[in-house]
């Protein structure tokens, strides 16, 4: 999508920046404690289960870690991570709406279903677009400048 009207770059929160750092930070606790008690020697399966457990966290957090919006003149293109590519055409918009992307909705961040049965990419509890297709469930992503994508929206819709 080389035509494009809007780009944006959002980063995971500092909410989940903190979780990974925390949840990393236990693990590399826990492979210590096995190597200084001589645990590991023991039983080494502790350590792979810990080293694998702490791969996967931080290769969740490198796909996780922003999303991708991009708007053309005929397309609304959303990438969180390797696999989830959220791509609207223009023409399927009905409307464009500010939202807030709540905890209390989505029951934490990442790709979720929110209770209201709309779908959602999120990296924090904040701002957020939501979209409103002529087919399909309402669609939110976070957003740092949602006020400026319905207006870009709306306005390429005209």
């Amino acid at each position: 999508m080389r035509d494009a009207i809007y780009s944006e770059w959002v980063p995971a929160g500092t909410f989940v920046k903190i979780m990974v750092v925390f949840v990393s930070a236990i693990i590399l606790f826990v492979l210590s404690i096995t190597f200084l008690t001589n645990v590991a020697l023991q039983n080494p399966f502790w350590i792979a289960v810990s080293a694998s457990v702490l791969s996967f966290l931080l290769l969740m957090f490198r796909n996780y870690r922003g999303l991708e919006i991009r708007v053309s003149d005929k397309m609304l293109q959303v990438n969180y991570g390797i696999f989830n590519h959220k791509k609207i055409p223009l023409e399927n918009i009905v409307s464009c709406e500010l939202a807030k992307a709540s905890f209390r909705r989505y029951g934490g961040v990442g790709v979720r279903l929110g209770i209201d049965g709309s779908w959602a990419y999120t990296t924090s509890f904040g701002d957020a677009v939501k979209i409103i297709q002529r087919k399909g469930r309402p669609f939110v992503f976070s957003s740092n400048n949602s006020k400026q994508i319905c207006n870009i929206l709306n306005q390429t819709k005209k």
